[in-house]
Protein backbone atom coordinates (compact mmCIF):
# COMPACT_ATOMS: atom_id res chain seq x y z
CA UNK A 1 0.00 0.00 0.00
CA UNK A 2 1.38 3.32 -1.03
CA UNK A 3 2.10 5.80 1.70
CA UNK A 4 0.33 8.39 -0.08
CA UNK A 5 -0.72 9.27 -4.04
CA UNK A 6 -1.07 12.84 -4.78
CA UNK A 7 1.31 15.80 -4.16
CA UNK A 8 3.70 15.85 -1.00
CA UNK A 9 4.76 18.89 -0.26
CA UNK A 10 8.79 19.22 0.62
CA UNK A 11 8.00 21.53 2.99
CA UNK A 12 10.56 24.69 3.82
CA UNK A 13 11.83 24.95 7.72
CA UNK A 14 10.91 28.56 8.73
CA UNK A 15 13.87 30.21 10.87
CA UNK A 16 13.08 33.52 13.27
CA UNK A 17 15.82 36.44 12.96
CA UNK A 18 17.78 34.35 15.09
CA UNK A 19 18.30 31.10 13.33
CA UNK A 20 16.18 29.46 15.60
CA UNK A 21 13.22 27.46 13.81
CA UNK A 22 9.98 29.48 14.02
CA UNK A 23 6.94 26.83 14.71
CA UNK A 24 4.75 29.19 14.51
CA UNK A 25 5.05 30.01 11.20
CA UNK A 26 5.45 26.01 10.22
CA UNK A 27 2.05 25.59 11.93
CA UNK A 28 0.40 28.49 9.62
CA UNK A 29 2.48 26.50 6.91
CA UNK A 30 1.13 23.14 7.64
CA UNK A 31 -2.40 24.27 7.75
CA UNK A 32 -2.23 26.22 4.74
CA UNK A 33 -1.11 23.26 2.98
CA UNK A 34 -3.54 20.67 4.46
CA UNK A 35 -6.54 23.22 3.49
CA UNK A 36 -5.35 23.61 -0.20
CA UNK A 37 -5.19 19.74 -0.36
CA UNK A 38 -1.84 18.77 -0.01
CA UNK A 39 -1.49 14.95 0.34
CA UNK A 40 1.56 14.27 2.38
CA UNK A 41 4.17 16.79 4.80
CA UNK A 42 7.54 15.83 4.30
CA UNK A 43 9.98 17.45 6.64
CA UNK A 44 13.38 17.76 7.00
CA UNK A 45 14.42 16.82 3.83
CA UNK A 46 16.41 19.16 1.50
CA UNK A 47 14.04 22.10 0.96
CA UNK A 48 13.59 22.00 5.01
CA UNK A 49 17.50 22.32 5.68
CA UNK A 50 18.20 19.27 6.95
CA UNK A 51 22.07 19.32 6.66
CA UNK A 52 22.11 22.46 8.96
CA UNK A 53 19.71 21.40 11.08
CA UNK A 54 21.21 20.11 14.61
CA UNK A 55 19.85 16.56 15.63
CA UNK A 56 17.82 18.17 18.46
CA UNK A 57 16.23 20.67 15.79
CA UNK A 58 15.60 17.60 13.26
CA UNK A 59 13.71 16.18 15.65
CA UNK A 60 11.74 18.18 16.98
CA UNK A 61 10.55 19.79 13.86
CA UNK A 62 9.07 16.15 12.99
CA UNK A 63 7.11 15.79 16.68
CA UNK A 64 5.67 19.52 15.81
CA UNK A 65 4.76 18.42 12.51
CA UNK A 66 3.14 15.16 13.58
CA UNK A 67 1.66 16.70 16.20
CA UNK A 68 0.07 19.54 14.52
CA UNK A 69 -1.03 17.40 11.53
CA UNK A 70 -2.80 15.14 14.07
CA UNK A 71 -3.14 12.28 11.68
CA UNK A 72 -5.06 14.48 8.81
CA UNK A 73 -2.54 13.40 6.49
CA UNK A 74 0.82 11.76 6.24
CA UNK A 75 3.71 12.73 7.75
CA UNK A 76 7.33 11.64 6.18
CA UNK A 77 10.59 12.38 7.63
CA UNK A 78 13.70 13.08 6.44
CA UNK A 79 16.19 11.15 7.93
CA UNK A 80 18.55 10.23 5.27
CA UNK A 81 22.36 10.34 5.90
CA UNK A 82 25.81 9.19 4.63
CA UNK A 83 26.94 7.78 8.09
CA UNK A 84 24.16 4.71 8.15
CA UNK A 85 24.66 4.70 12.09
CA UNK A 86 23.22 8.07 12.19
CA UNK A 87 20.43 7.07 9.79
CA UNK A 88 19.79 4.75 12.12
CA UNK A 89 19.35 6.30 14.53
CA UNK A 90 17.37 9.51 13.24
CA UNK A 91 15.00 7.13 11.38
CA UNK A 92 14.67 5.22 15.06
CA UNK A 93 13.53 7.77 16.48
CA UNK A 94 10.60 9.41 13.67
CA UNK A 95 9.40 6.42 14.12
CA UNK A 96 8.83 6.91 17.93
CA UNK A 97 7.63 10.44 17.52
CA UNK A 98 4.60 9.26 14.80
CA UNK A 99 5.92 9.64 11.79
CA UNK A 100 4.01 7.80 8.91
CA UNK A 101 7.67 6.88 6.83
CA UNK A 102 10.92 7.90 6.27
CA UNK A 103 12.71 9.56 3.27
CA UNK A 104 16.32 8.02 3.08
CA UNK A 105 18.55 10.01 1.01
CA UNK A 106 21.41 8.30 -1.08
CA UNK A 107 24.73 8.65 0.86
CA UNK A 108 26.09 11.89 -0.45
CA UNK A 109 30.17 12.56 -0.61
CA UNK A 110 31.39 9.00 0.18
CA UNK A 111 29.36 7.76 -2.81
CA UNK A 112 28.77 3.86 -2.08
CA UNK A 113 29.00 1.33 -4.59
CA UNK A 114 25.28 -0.21 -5.66
CA UNK A 115 25.91 -3.04 -2.89
CA UNK A 116 27.19 0.12 -0.66
CA UNK A 117 23.75 0.95 -1.04
CA UNK A 118 21.82 -1.97 -0.51
CA UNK A 119 23.61 -2.91 2.52
CA UNK A 120 22.68 0.83 3.90
CA UNK A 121 19.41 1.38 3.08
CA UNK A 122 18.46 -2.40 4.15
CA UNK A 123 20.24 -1.46 7.73
CA UNK A 124 18.25 1.60 8.00
CA UNK A 125 15.16 0.02 7.18
CA UNK A 126 15.84 -3.39 8.91
CA UNK A 127 15.63 -1.05 12.47
CA UNK A 128 12.02 0.68 11.89
CA UNK A 129 8.71 -1.21 10.91
CA UNK A 130 7.23 2.47 9.22
CA UNK A 131 7.84 2.09 5.34
CA UNK A 132 11.02 4.20 3.68
CA UNK A 133 11.02 5.95 0.53
CA UNK A 134 14.37 6.08 -1.31
CA UNK A 135 15.31 9.24 -2.17
CA UNK A 136 17.55 9.25 -5.69
CA UNK A 137 19.15 13.01 -6.32
CA UNK A 138 22.62 12.26 -7.97
CA UNK A 139 22.93 16.04 -8.78
CA UNK A 140 23.53 16.68 -4.69
CA UNK A 141 25.18 13.22 -3.86
CA UNK A 142 27.41 12.10 -6.43
CA UNK A 143 25.65 8.70 -6.71
CA UNK A 144 23.41 7.41 -8.70
CA UNK A 145 20.71 4.34 -7.38
CA UNK A 146 20.34 2.46 -10.37
CA UNK A 147 16.71 0.65 -11.37
CA UNK A 148 17.99 -2.59 -10.62
CA UNK A 149 19.10 -1.72 -7.16
CA UNK A 150 16.21 0.00 -6.47
CA UNK A 151 13.79 -2.69 -7.16
CA UNK A 152 16.07 -5.37 -5.94
CA UNK A 153 15.98 -3.26 -2.31
CA UNK A 154 12.10 -3.39 -2.69
CA UNK A 155 11.74 -7.41 -3.29
CA UNK A 156 14.23 -7.91 -0.64
CA UNK A 157 13.17 -5.42 1.94
CA UNK A 158 9.12 -5.14 3.14
CA UNK A 159 9.34 -1.63 3.88
CA UNK A 160 11.49 -0.38 1.47
CA UNK A 161 8.45 0.19 -0.90
CA UNK A 162 9.10 3.73 -2.51
CA UNK A 163 11.02 6.20 -4.48
CA UNK A 164 11.59 9.55 -5.15
CA UNK A 165 13.48 9.62 -8.22
CA UNK A 166 15.24 13.36 -8.95
CA UNK A 167 17.55 11.83 -11.38
CA UNK A 168 16.27 13.94 -14.01
CA UNK A 169 17.22 11.06 -16.29
CA UNK A 170 13.41 9.72 -18.09
CA UNK A 171 14.71 6.72 -19.38
CA UNK A 172 16.33 5.52 -16.43
CA UNK A 173 12.70 6.39 -14.55
CA UNK A 174 10.80 4.68 -17.88
CA UNK A 175 13.43 1.45 -16.71
CA UNK A 176 12.72 1.44 -13.19
CA UNK A 177 8.81 1.54 -13.77
CA UNK A 178 9.14 -1.58 -16.05
CA UNK A 179 11.41 -3.15 -14.05
CA UNK A 180 9.23 -2.44 -10.57
CA UNK A 181 6.33 -4.75 -11.70
CA UNK A 182 3.65 -3.04 -8.58
CA UNK A 183 6.64 -3.51 -6.06
CA UNK A 184 8.30 0.08 -5.22
CA UNK A 185 6.03 3.71 -5.70
CA UNK A 186 7.51 6.21 -7.94
CA UNK A 187 7.41 9.53 -7.01
CA UNK A 188 8.70 12.25 -8.97
CA UNK A 189 11.69 14.36 -7.48
CA UNK A 190 11.41 16.86 -9.96
CA UNK A 191 8.40 18.96 -10.56
CA UNK A 192 8.89 19.64 -14.19
CA UNK A 193 8.68 15.86 -14.83
CA UNK A 194 5.39 15.53 -12.92
CA UNK A 195 3.45 14.61 -15.69
CA UNK A 196 6.12 12.78 -17.63
CA UNK A 197 6.97 10.41 -14.57
CA UNK A 198 2.83 10.20 -14.15
CA UNK A 199 2.33 9.12 -17.60
CA UNK A 200 5.27 6.34 -16.78
CA UNK A 201 3.63 4.79 -13.56
CA UNK A 202 4.27 6.99 -10.64
CA UNK A 203 1.92 7.92 -8.51
CA UNK A 204 2.98 11.48 -7.28
CA UNK A 205 5.55 13.84 -6.59
CA UNK A 206 7.69 15.17 -3.51
CA UNK A 207 7.62 18.22 -4.59
CA UNK A 208 9.07 22.37 -3.63
CA UNK A 209 6.55 23.42 -6.26
CA UNK A 210 3.87 22.77 -3.96
CA UNK A 211 5.38 25.18 -1.19
CA UNK A 212 4.15 28.11 -3.22
CA UNK A 213 1.23 26.20 -5.73
CA UNK A 214 -0.19 23.54 -3.25
CA UNK A 215 -3.27 22.99 -5.05
CA UNK A 216 -2.39 22.94 -8.77
CA UNK A 217 0.32 20.39 -7.64
CA UNK A 218 -2.16 18.22 -6.30
CA UNK A 219 -4.80 18.79 -8.96
CA UNK A 220 -1.88 18.33 -11.67
CA UNK A 221 -0.69 14.67 -10.31
CA UNK A 222 -5.02 13.80 -9.67
CA UNK A 223 -5.76 14.65 -13.33
CA UNK A 224 -2.80 12.18 -13.77
CA UNK A 225 -4.24 9.49 -11.54
CA UNK A 226 -7.90 9.83 -13.25
CA UNK A 227 -6.30 9.54 -16.90
CA UNK A 228 -7.10 13.29 -17.41
CA UNK A 229 -4.24 13.89 -18.86
CA UNK A 230 -4.83 16.82 -21.16
CA UNK A 231 -5.90 19.19 -18.34
CA UNK A 232 -2.80 17.80 -16.53
CA UNK A 233 -0.33 18.73 -19.10
CA UNK A 234 -2.05 22.01 -19.38
CA UNK A 235 -0.87 22.53 -15.98
CA UNK A 236 2.74 21.06 -15.94
CA UNK A 237 2.78 24.07 -19.40
CA UNK A 238 1.66 26.51 -16.95
CA UNK A 239 3.89 25.96 -14.22
CA UNK A 240 6.80 25.52 -16.85
CA UNK A 241 8.57 29.36 -16.05
CA UNK A 242 8.26 29.24 -12.20
CA UNK A 243 9.70 25.83 -11.38
CA UNK A 244 12.46 27.51 -13.24
CA UNK A 245 12.72 30.44 -11.57
CA UNK A 246 12.34 28.42 -8.20
CA UNK A 247 15.32 26.16 -8.78
CA UNK A 248 17.46 29.25 -10.59
CA UNK A 249 19.30 29.14 -7.25
CA UNK A 250 20.17 26.00 -5.48
CA UNK A 251 17.36 24.87 -3.44
CA UNK A 252 15.27 26.13 -0.94
CA UNK A 253 16.49 29.77 -1.31
CA UNK A 254 14.40 30.77 -4.35
CA UNK A 255 11.50 29.06 -2.55
CA UNK A 256 11.89 30.77 0.41
CA UNK A 257 11.89 33.99 -0.98
CA UNK A 258 8.59 33.00 -2.88
CA UNK A 259 7.32 31.99 0.50
CA UNK A 260 8.18 35.73 1.72
CA UNK A 261 6.21 37.25 -0.81
CA UNK A 262 3.51 35.19 -0.10
CA UNK A 263 3.23 36.46 3.44
CA UNK A 264 4.76 33.90 5.12
CA UNK A 265 7.76 34.77 7.82
CA UNK A 266 10.17 31.51 6.64
CA UNK A 267 13.45 33.77 7.26
CA UNK A 268 16.58 33.46 5.35
CA UNK A 269 18.01 29.88 4.71
CA UNK A 270 21.03 29.21 7.23
CA UNK A 271 24.36 29.46 5.93
CA UNK A 272 26.05 28.29 3.53
CA UNK A 273 23.09 28.70 2.12
CA UNK A 274 22.20 32.68 2.01
CA UNK A 275 19.22 35.00 0.33
CA UNK A 276 18.44 35.00 -3.29
CA UNK A 277 20.16 37.47 -5.76
CA UNK A 278 18.15 40.56 -6.42
CA UNK A 279 17.93 40.03 -9.95
CA UNK A 280 16.82 36.32 -9.65
CA UNK A 281 14.20 37.61 -7.44
CA UNK A 282 12.29 39.84 -9.94
CA UNK A 283 12.49 36.45 -12.51
CA UNK A 284 10.70 34.78 -9.63
CA UNK A 285 8.11 37.15 -8.75
CA UNK A 286 7.35 37.88 -12.49
CA UNK A 287 6.86 33.90 -12.87
CA UNK A 288 4.51 33.97 -9.12
CA UNK A 289 2.56 36.48 -11.12
CA UNK A 290 2.31 34.87 -14.29
CA UNK A 291 1.15 31.83 -12.97
CA UNK A 292 -1.30 33.12 -10.48
CA UNK A 293 -0.21 32.41 -6.47
CA UNK A 294 1.09 36.09 -6.32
Amino acid sequence: MAVFKGAGVALVTPMKDNGEINYEVLGALIEDQISKKTDAIIICGTSGEAPTLEDDEHLEAIRYTVDKTAGRIPVIAGTGSNNTAHAVMMSKEAQKLGADGCLLVAPYYNKATQNGLVKHFAAIAGAIDIPCILYNVPSRTGSNILPETAVRMAKEVDNIVAIKEASGNISQVGKLAALAEGVLDIYSGNDDQIVPICSLGGIGVISVLSNVAPLETHNMVEYCLENRYDEARRLQHKAHDLVDALFCEVNPIPVKAALQMQGFAVGAPRLPLTEMEPAHKEILRKAMIEFGCL
